[in-house]
């Protein structure tokens, strides 16, 4: 495949990507799990740290989990969730200022999880504002482990992907160290 070829077709990906709020009622294959878990497997990490788990939850009673520590209705269309856990004991902390990039990794595995989720026909949606403690407790995750995003996954309920809402470029992008 030409570079420019991949470009395009990581292009689509990206712009098809959105925050997925209604699924179909359709479980999603292990496989496809799977094959999601293992784009974040392939993630950059600081140092090659990898400080990330993954909890998927499908049963009646996992995903009821997810239900007390993030009570907002459409969240219980998904199927499926993962869970992302950062473990603070292996990820790496900056030398200048111990800064603890568990977060850093975290997000760039849970948006390869979401690119491949697009790629694959499925939506996902990052939620960070849950109950943390109350997952810890409920998955019985040691000390080390905190859960930082649940990923709901499953099959869009509807095909049409919602339009972007984004600044222009020119307001994100500053180049050289001049001053304004």
């Amino acid at each position: 495949m030409e570079k420019t070829d991949l470009f395009a077709a990581f292009k689509d990906i990206v712009e098809r990507r959105y925050s997925c709020r209604a699924y179909q009622p359709v479980a999603v294959g292990r496989d496809k799990i799977e094959a999601v878990l293992e784009m974040a497997r392939l993630a950059p990490s600081a140092c090659n740290r990898q400080p990330w788990r993954f909890i998927v939850l499908e049963s009646d009673a996992d995903r009821q989990i997810v239900h007390e520590a993030y009570a907002r209705d459409w969240v219980k269309t998904a199927p499926a969730y993962i869970v992302a856990c950062g473990d603070h004991s292996t990820a790496w902390h900056r030398g200048d200022d111990n800064k603890d990039h568990t977060d850093v990794d975290i997000s760039i595995a849970v948006e390869h999880i979401c690119l491949a989720a697009t790629a694959l026909g499925l939506g996902t949606c990052w939620i960070c504002n849950f109950d943390a403690y109350l997952v810890a407790d409920c998955l019985n995750l040691p000390e080390n482990l905190e859960p930082i995003a649940i990923i709901p996954i499953g099959y869009p309920a509807d095909d049409s992907i919602p339009a972007k809402k984004r600044v222009d470029i020119q307001e994100i992008v500053k180049w050289g160290a001049e001053k304004d």
